[in-house]
């Protein structure tokens, strides 16, 4: 069992993309309102994007014997806590500060920011159950090394599910949220 929850496949309300035909991806980076803060804000998703994708090819190596146990338990617990401990963060601030901007900015994109904050609530379960499966996998690469191999099977599944949630949650986020920003003059 791999504990997952699953991952919202749904697209977001038409209406919450309103704004992105007037402010498309691809034209943001020259936008003049497109701040500093913005900037660092995608360039942190961008870093859980590159970890989760570390972890998971960290763990496939595992699995195919290309990666050492050893070397594989020390990445694994060095950024497995760091993706855990920053995407919590990140969170945390998006739901007590940053959300609540684009909501006074904004209240049009309400109910797009109440998906967002769902798919928080989802993540922190996916990434505690990763944390529990992690923890196991370090203790038995030096007990156990078939039942390590078995648990890091599951721990595969789950890094592929981080990495899709994120893909999913992080393109919602931004295609919602910096066109709000661009369109108020937020951040600036």
């Amino acid at each position: 069992m791999t504990d997952l929850i699953p991952i919202r496949t749904t697209d977001m309300p038409a209406e919450m993309t309103a704004l992105l035909h007037d402010y498309p991806r691809d034209a943001w980076a020259a936008n003049p309102h497109f701040a500093k803060s913005t900037r660092q804000w995608m360039r942190a998703h961008e870093k859980f994007r590159v970890l989760s994708d570390h972890l998971h090819a960290q763990t496939t190596g595992f699995l195919d014997r290309s990666v050492d146990p050893d070397g594989f338990a020390d990445h694994l617990g060095r950024y497995g806590t760091a993706l855990v401990r920053n995407l919590h963060g990140h969170h945390h601030f998006e739901d007590r500060e940053f959300f609540p901007e684009l909501s006074a900015a904004d209240p049009r994109f309400d109910v797009g920011l109440e998906i967002l904050e769902k798919d928080h609530a989802a993540l922190d379960q996916v990434l505690e159950n990763f944390s529990r499966t992690g923890s196991r996998v370090i203790k038995l690469v030096q007990l156990d090394a078939a039942a390590a191999r078995e648990e890091a099977g599951i721990l595969e599944t789950q890094t592929r599910a981080i990495r899709a949630f994120l893909d999913r949650h992080l393109g919602d986020e931004e295609e919602l949220a910096v066109p709000v920003i661009l369109h108020h003059a937020l951040r600036g």
